[in-house]
């Protein structure tokens, strides 16, 4: 370890109700932002406003890229940021009228050439992204900071992912129940122009109001935030350093799983609306009924990853909740090439999907606050090896993994769709088996890879209960057993 000045390390507290609540309920904006841009997005450009998927998909993927790298410079500042409001305040306050002002742009296109459309979905994506960026960066960052307790930690982020799931299906609820229904003009809900744009101006109201709540909640907590004495580095000496703290192992790995999860996450949500509407032929009101299974799955995880790990250590749980989650994605798919799955039509058809979707919503929930709260576990390994508390460096890089490949992933669900040569203004019914068959195995065997790659490495996370705690022991942070 570099320098000889103490550790910042926070207490092992445990936390109010106010703090994980606030912690929570920013993320809110974040659920909203990927309940629109995997779920909606393409299926907007394509089927409304009429552009190609393969380069829609390609035009989010870009912006997603050119923004994924913008994250480890908003890590750096966040890390570099002093004052009466610490390191994390100043930008997530700042944040929040940039975010609803990029997001009422990207679902209002004006009426432009077909280039150019493509050119406003790109940057007009990049700024919602960007913005968001500067609010989830150093709000995840305080993660860490609020405690070093190994449970607490677990809990915070259970309350994050609760919220950012709960606000992304309500927004999803409120989509099929409010905003896009049929009517004279548009007898399918989800081709309704003017349904994208007035949901649009609701779900920025929402966002900045999420992001206030948190900032404000959160306000108390500075004082309580460790101290760390202003940087005199210059940024080439932070990229200088920045090779020693990105290449701590355990960080390393958590990338490494967060590629193959996140990539299967944004080829799964970017597909669910065409698998709902194509494969399983829902109706309008299935899709409240879907909200609410997927809900319960996020309470469940809520539950479940704090409970399965109390006392004991995250990988393993981790790499369980992994393939579970894979297992179940595809189940209902495959019983179908089976033929052991109820036909279309049948009263046990969406009883049976709902189950299997709410429990692979919660076995999938915790595999990913697990892995949060790994993440900021590293923090201390970091710090106790390089001298330096870098929670934005981590963070930015935990988001710039997500971000690229969740752009990677909305893609290859653009080629999926090209693959199987599914048709544009495609009706429920109408589609050709083939084209259905093609759609769904390519789907099954992409997810069972990628989720399954996923769990191998969350267990191989070097770390548990006992080495973080011993850390913190060596560090003073708490007294010896």
């Amino acid at each position: 370890m570099s320098g000889a000045a103490p550790l910042a390390i926070p207490a092992a507290r445990k936390l109010g109700a106010q703090s994980r609540f606030s912690f929570g309920i920013g993320s809110i904006a974040y659920g909203v932002k990927d309940n629109g841009f995997a779920t909606f997005l393409l299926l907007y450009y394509n089927q409304v406003v009429g552009l190609p998927a393969s380069q829609v998909g390609l035009a989010i993927m870009a912006a997603l890229v050119v923004e994924a790298f913008v994250d480890p410079m908003v890590g750096y500042l966040s890390d570099h940021t002093r004052g009466h409001w610490g390191r994390r305040h100043p930008w997530m306050y700042a944040s929040a009228i940039p975010v609803a002002l990029g997001w009422i742009l990207l679902w209002n296109p004006p009426q432009w050439s077909h280039e150019a459309t493509l050119v406003y979905v790109f940057g007009s994506a990049l700024l919602v992204r960007i913005a968001l960026s500067a609010f989830e960066i150093p709000s995840s960052a305080l993660g860490p900071e609020l405690s070093s307790d190994y449970d607490e930690r677990t809990k915070l982020f259970s309350y994050r992912y609760l919220f950012g799931w709960g606000g992304g299906l309500a927004m999803l609820a409120l989509a099929y129940g409010v905003f896009l229904v049929p009517d004279a003009t548009h007898p399918v809900g989800t081709l309704n122009a003017d349904g994208y744009s007035h949901m649009a101006y609701f779900a920025a109201a929402v966002m900045a109001g999420a992001i206030l709540l948190s900032s404000l909640g959160l306000h108390h907590e500075i004082k309580y935030l460790p101290k760390i004495a202003k940087s005199t580095e210059t940024f080439a000496q932070h990229f200088r350093d920045f090779r020693l703290t990105v290449s701590n192992r355990g960080f390393l790995i958590l990338m490494a799983a967060g590629v193959f999860a996140y990539t299967a996450q944004g080829v799964s949500f970017a597909l669910s609306l065409y698998m709902y509407q194509f494969v399983w032929q829902f109706d309008r009101g299935d899709y409240n009924w879907l909200s609410l299974a997927l809900m319960i799955g996020a309470l469940g995880a809520f539950f479940l990853a704090p409970g399965l790990t109390k006392g004991g250590n995250k990988p393993r749980i981790a790499m369980i909740a992994s393939f579970a989650s894979a297992s179940l994605l595809v189940l209902p798919y495959v019983l179908r090439f089976l033929g052991a799955f109820p036909e279309i039509g049948s009263p046990l058809l969406l009883p049976l999907l709902l189950t299997i979707f709410a429990a692979n919503t919660a076995c999938g929930v915790s595999a990913f606050i697990l892995g949060a709260a790994m993440l900021s576990d590293v923090v201390e390994d970091s710090e106790q090896r390089t001298g330096k508390r870098s929670e934005g460096v981590f963070f930015a890089g935990g988001f710039f993994v997500q971000k690229l490949v969740g752009g990677l992933g909305i893609f290859m669900a653009s080629v999926i769709l090209a693959f199987a040569a599914f048709p544009q203004g495609a009706k429920p019914g109408l589609v050709p088996i083939a084209t259905i068959d093609r759609l769904t195995l390519v789907f099954i065997v992409l997810e069972l890879t990628l989720y399954g790659l996923a769990g191998l490495f969350y267990a191989r996370f070097p770390f548990g209960r006992a080495e973080h705690e011993a850390r913190l022991v060596r560090a003073s942070v708490i007294p010896p057993a």
